[in-house]
C-alpha cells in the first residue's frame, strides 16, 4: 500500500512540474487596464498600455524640410492674424467700457429722481400726520388711510406707507384699513431708530411682507413727540420690480442694479431668484467702492451668478445706495469674434490652400511610417490574443490531467484517510507513539487531499453545490472565524452594501476563497495593518468588457472587495498570481494554488477577478459574482447553525439499511465498516447489477449509497434512477471524485442531488448519513 501511494504521488509531482514549471510553462495573461474606477483608492493598472510607434528615421528624415513648410504656412499667416486680433480686442473693450459709462448716466439720473421722489413723499407724510399722536391717529385711521392712499396709488414706484408707533405695531398704512395689530418691532429698520435718536433715514433691504406674498424695501425714519421721545416711525416701501422693468426697457447689454453700500441688492435686471440677494464681501464690486468709495470701474467674476463681468457703478448723493450695471466679458468676446470674423472670410481660404499643399506633401512621406506602426500595433495585439488562448489551452491541460488522476486518487486518499480515521478510533489509550504516527499520516493525507480539490478549482472541475446566497450574511457570519485565523495585529472591517442582490454560487467555496485571501493578506502585513472587505452592487457596461477581452459578459454583478494595507504586487507578480505552483512564499510556506483556486472558483461561477496594487501600497482584490434575479429554482442559503435541530438524532433510526456500491475495495470496506460500527445494518456490492438484485432481495433498503464511477456499463446515476423506479421512497448518496460524471455538468450538480466529495473522512461520512436519515424521519412526520 505504501509503494502504490508513493508511486501515485511522485507520478503526479513529475506531471504537475513538467506541466507548469519546465520550459512548457506558459505565464498567465496580464490583466487590461482597469476599466472600473474601485472602491478603494489604492489601485494601479495591471498591464502596461501597449507602445505608441515612430515613425522610421529615414523617413523622418525626409520629412523634415516639409515639416518647416507647413509650420510656416501656418505660422506667418497666424501672426499676422493674432497681431490684428489683438488689436481689434483692446478696441471692443473700450468701446465696451464707454457704452458702459453711457448707461450707467441715464441708470443714475433715474435712481436720483426716484429717490428724490422718495423725500418728497416722505415730507408729504410729514405733512399729513403733522403733530398728530398715535392715537389720534388711530381714532380718525379712515381719513389718514385715504390721505396716503391717494399718494401710494399715483406713485407706481411705490407699495405701501406706513406710520408704526413706539412698540412697533401699524398705526396707519395706505393700503390696509382697517389696520390689522401688525408688529414690526423686531425688523432691522425699527430697532435703529430707536436706539439711536440721530439716525437719519434708513434704507432697508429687500424683505418680505407679513401680509401677502410681497416682497420691498423700504426708506424709513424717526418719529419724536413733543418733547423728545420716540414716537414710533415712517416707512416708505418702494417696489423693486419697479426698477427691474424699467432697466428691462432700456435693452441693456449686460446687468443693472441698485446697491446698498454694506452689498445688499435692493433692485436688479435680470432677476436671480425669490431669495433676497447680498454681495460677497470680496466681490468685485465691493473691493470696488471700498477703494473708491464715489465712482469707478471694476472687473471680475459676480458672487451671485458666477459670471465674469466689467462693471460702471456710482453712489447717489443723499443714501448709502450704489447705481451699477456691468456687461458680461462674453458678450465683449463675441462681438470681437464676430468682427474678425469677417477678415477670416478672406484670410482662411487662402491660408487653407497654402496648409493643404504642404499638409499633402507631408503625409505621403508619413503614411509609409504610419502603416509600420499599424503593423507593430496589431502585432501586438496578436501577441496578447495568442497569450489567452495559450492561457485557455494550459487551463484545458490543468483540467484533463487532474481529472484524469482524481477519481483514482481520491479513492487512494479515501482508503487512506477512512483506515487512519479507524485506527485512531479503536488505538488504546497509552499508544501516543502510535497515535501520533498516525496523526502525521492523516495531515499529509488531507494536504494532498487538499492539493487535489485546489487543482480541481483552478481548472473549473470542483463540483458547486449552488445556492442562493447573500453575500453579507456570509460576510457577517464569519468575521469571527477570520479575526481568529488572521490574529490580532490585523484589523478586520466590513462595509457592506445595503439592499445587495443575491447571487447564486456555492458557498462554501465562497467562505474557502475569502479564507485564503484573508491569510494572503495576513502575510503581505507581518507587522499588522488593516484588511477590509466590502459588498456592493455594480454594472459592468460594455466598454469595460471589450477592454478585457471580452472574458465577461455586461451586466449587473454583486462585488466582494478584500483590500489590505499591506506590502503589494509588483506588475510582473500581479501577471503571475494565479499561475498554479507560483508562490512569493518562502519554500514550505505555501503551494502556490491559493489564488489559483480563488480565479477557477470565480470562473466557475460565471464571475470575474481583479487585481489592483502597488508596491508599498497594499492590494485590493475584487469579485465579480453575476446577479442572481430569480431564486426560485434555487435553494436558498441558510448559515451554518439556524436549520440544525437541537435535538439529537433518535437512536432507533440508526438500525435502517443502507446499500453500499462502490467498486473500490478499500473504500467499500472502510464505508461499510464505519457505517456498521453506528449501528447501521450495511449491504455491500461493487457494481450496478448484483446491486439491483440486492435491492429486490432486501425491500427494507432505506438508503442507497453509490460510487458514481461504477463497472460494468452502469454507472451510479443510472444505479439509482433504476432503483428509484424500484422503491420511489428510497434516498440516493452519491460519492465521487471525479467531477465530469453523470450527476455533475458544467461544473455543478444537477438538482435534488445529495454528494460526498471523496475523500471523506469518519466524521464526515456519519454526518451525512445521519443528515439523511433526519431529514427523511422529519418529512415523514410532516406527512403524518
Amino acid at each position: 500500500m505504501e509503494t502504490d501511494i508513493a508511486t501515485h504521488m511522485g507520478t503526479f509531482g513529475e506531471i504537475a512540474s513538467c506541466c507548469f514549471q519546465s520550459g512548457g510553462g506558459i505565464p498567465a495573461p496580464p490583466l487590461p487596464n482597469r476599466a472600473n474606477q474601485p472602491i478603494f483608492s489604492r489601485n494601479v493598472s495591471t498591464f502596461p498600455p501597449p507602445a505608441t510607434q515612430s515613425p522610421p528615421r529615414r523617413a523622418y528624415r525626409a520629412a523634415r524640410p516639409l515639416h518647416w513648410l507647413v509650420a510656416l504656412s501656418l505660422a506667418l499667416p497666424t501672426m499676422v492674424f493674432a497681431i490684428s486680433a489683438w488689436l481689434s480686442y483692446g478696441h471692443h473693450q473700450l468701446a465696451a467700457r464707454d457704452r458702459l459709462q453711457r448707461d450707467l448716466s441715464r441708470l443714475y439720473e433715474h435712481a436720483l429722481k426716484v429717490f428724490e421722489t422718495f423725500d418728497l413723499s416722505a415730507r408729504y407724510v410729514a405733512q399729513v400726520i403733522s403733530d398728530a399722536s398715535n392715537a389720534d391717529m388711530r381714532a380718525n385711521e379712515a381719513s389718514f388711510n385715504s390721505r396716503l392712499k391717494a399718494l401710494t396709488d399715483s406713485l407706481p414706484q411705490l407699495r405701501d406707507i406706513w406710520i408704526v408707533d413706539s412698540d412697533g405695531f401699524g398705526v396707519v398704512s395706505g393700503t390696509i384699513f382697517p389696520m390689522s395689530r401688525i408688529d414690526v418691532s423686531d425688523r432691522e429698520y425699527f430697532k435703529i431708530h430707536k436706539s439711536d435718536p440721530t439716525h437719519g433715514p434708513y434704507v432697508t433691504d429687500v424683505i418680505d411682507t407679513r401680509i401677502a406674498d410681497l416682497r420691498f424695501f423700504a426708506i424709513s425714519r424717526r418719529r419724536d413727540n413733543a418733547d423728545g421721545s420716540f414716537a414710533g416711525i415712517s416707512v416708505i416701501s418702494a417696489r423693486p420690480e419697479y426698477f427691474a422693468s424699467y432697466y428691462q426697457q432700456l435693452e441693456l447689454p449686460g446687468i443693472a442694479a441698485i446697491v446698498r453700500d454694506d452689498g445688499a441688492v435692493i433692485a436688479r435686471f435680470p432677476t436671480s431668484g425669490s431669495e433676497a440677494m447680498r454681495l460677497s464681501p470680496d466681490g468685485p464690486f465691493m473691493r470696488g467702492i471700498h477703494e473708491h468709495a464715489e465712482r469707478g470701474l471694476v472687473e471680475g467674476t459676480s458672487s451671485l451668478d458666477r459670471q465674469p463681468r466689467i462693471y460702471a457703478y456710482r453712489r447717489l448723493t443723499s443714501y448709502p445706495v450704489y447705481v451699477t450695471v456691468g456687461i458680461d466679458k462674453a458678450q465683449i468676446t463675441a462681438a470681437w469674434l464676430s468682427d474678425i470674423g469677417s477678415h477670416l472670410i478672406f484670410g482662411i481660404p487662402a491660408t487653407v490652400a497654402l496648409f493643404a499643399l504642404s499638409l499633402v506633401a507631408w503625409r505621403r512621406t508619413e503614411r509609409g511610417a504610419r502603416a509600420h506602426a499599424q503593423l507593430q500595433q496589431e502585432v501586438a495585439r496578436r501577441e496578447l490574443t495568442e497569450r489567452a488562448l495559450r492561457q485557455s489551452q494550459k487551463m484545458e491541460a490543468v483540467g484533463r490531467l487532474t481529472g484524469g488522476i482524481a477519481h483514482d486518487f481520491n479513492n487512494l486518499l479515501t482508503a487512506i484517510l477512512g483506515n487512519v480515521d479507524l485506527a485512531l478510533r479503536r488505538l488504546p489509550n497509552g499508544e501516543e507513539r502510535v497515535r501520533r504516527l498516525l496523526g502525521s499520516a492523516r495531515q499529509a493525507s488531507e494536504r494532498a487531499a487538499t492539493l487535489v480539490q485546489r487543482l480541481l478549482a483552478y481548472s473549473r472541475q470542483h463540483p458547486l453545490e449552488v445556492k442562493a446566497v447573500d453575500i453579507n450574511r456570509l460576510v457577517q457570519g464569519m468575521s469571527e472565524l477570520l479575526r481568529r485565523t488572521i490574529g490580532e495585529t490585523v484589523t478586520v472591517e466590513t462595509v457592506l452594501a445595503g439592499g445587495l442582490w443575491k447571487t447564486a454560487i456555492d458557498p462554501n467555496q465562497l467562505e474557502n476563497t475569502l479564507l485564503n485571501l484573508a491569510i494572503n493578506a495576513r502575510d503581505a502585513m507581518p507587522e499588522g495593518g488593516r484588511l477590509t472587505i466590502e459588498s456592493a452592487n455594480a454594472y459592468l457596461d460594455e466598454a469595460y468588457v471589450i477592454e478585457h477581452a471580452g472574458e465577461i459578459a455586461h451586466g449587473q454583478y454583486v462585488l466582494v472587495a478584500i483590500t489590505d494595507s499591506g506590502s503589494g504586487m509588483t506588475r510582473d507578480v500581479i501577471e503571475r498570481a494565479f499561475e498554479p505552483f507560483f508562490t512569493t512564499k518562502p519554500t514550505g510556506a505555501g503551494t502556490g494554488l491559493g489564488l489559483s483556486m480563488v480565479y477557477g472558483f470565480v470562473k466557475q461561477s460565471g464571475g470575474h477577478i481583479k487585481i489592483y496594487s502597488e508596491p508599498g501600497e497594499g492590494t485590493s482584490i475584487k469579485l465579480y459574482f453575476p446577479r442572481l434575479a430569480d431564486s426560485s429554482d434555487l435553494p436558498a442559503w441558510t448559515p451554518l447553525g439556524e436549520d440544525l435541530s437541537a435535538s439529537a438524532p433518535d437512536i432507533g433510526s440508526l438500525a435502517n439499511t443502507i446499500l453500499l456500491v462502490e467498486d473500490d475495495e478499500e473504500v467499500n470496506r472502510f464505508v461499510a465498516e464505519v457505517l456498521r460500527e453506528e449501528g447501521y445494518n450495511v449491504i455491500a456490492t461493487h457494481d450496478g447489477q448484483s446491486a439491483l438484485r440486492l435491492l429486490d432481495a432486501n425491500p427494507g433498503v432505506k438508503l442507497l449509497f453509490t460510487d458514481v464511477v461504477l463497472p460494468g456499463g452502469m454507472n451510479g446515476r443510472q444505479l439509482a434512477d433504476e432503483a428509484l423506479r424500484r422503491c420511489p421512497d428510497l434516498k440516493v448518496l452519491y460519492a465521487t471524485g471525479y467531477t465530469r460524471n453523470a450527476i455533475i455538468h458544467q461544473g455543478r450538480l444537477d438538482a435534488d442531488i445529495e454528494l460526498l466529495t471523496k475523500p471523506f473522512t469518519h466524521e464526515i461520512l456519519v454526518a451525512k448519513v445521519r443528515q439523511m436519515f433526519d431529514a427523511a424521519e422529519a418529512a415523514a412526520s410532516e406527512d403524518a
